[in-house]
C-alpha cells in the first residue's frame, strides 16, 4: 500500500524559506510522480509542482516559478519542495499526492494523498 507523509510546514515571516518533505512508501517501481498541491481557506486547490521519480522531470505553476525547487532523493523515496521568498499568499495547507506516471503540465494524481502540512506566512 502506498503511503505519503508530509512534514516541514510551519510559521515563517514573509521573505523566509521552508522546505517541505514528502516521504513515499509502497511504490513497486520508479514509474511514478509526486505532486505538491496547496489549498488556502475559501480557495480552490492549486497544483504547485511535480516531479517524476524516474527521470526527475519537473513542473512548476506560474505563481511559484523562480521561488520553488522540487527535488527527489530516490534512496530515501522522499520528495522535497523548497519554497523561498515566501509571501502571505503562499499560506495554505500543502499536500503531496502521487500516482503512476510522469510529471507534466497536465499531471494530476488522484491515487494517493498525504495528510497535509500547514504553511503560514506572516506579513
Amino acid at each position: 500500500e502506498v503511503q505519503l507523509v508530509e512534514s516541514g510546514g510551519g510559521l515563517v515571516q514573509a521573505g523566509g524559506s521552508l522546505r517541505l518533505s514528502c516521504a513515499a512508501s509502497g511504490f513497486t517501481s520508479d514509474i511514478y510522480a509526486v505532486a505538491w498541491f496547496r489549498q488556502a481557506p475559501g480557495k480552490e486547490r492549486e497544483r504547485v509542482s511535480c516531479i517524476s521519480a524516474s527521470d526527475g522531470s519537473t513542473y512548476y505553476t506560474v505563481s511559484v516559478k523562480g521561488r520553488a525547487t522540487i527535488s527527489i532523493d530516490n534512496a530515501k523515496n522522499t520528495v522535497y519542495l523548497q519554497l523561498n521568498s515566501l509571501k502571505p499568499e503562499d499560506t495554505a495547507v500543502y499536500h503531496c499526492a502521487a500516482d503512476e506516471g510522469y510529471c507534466s503540465s497536465s499531471y494530476y494524481p488522484t491515487g494517493y494523498w498525504g495528510q497535509g502540512t500547514q504553511v503560514t506566512v506572516s506579513s
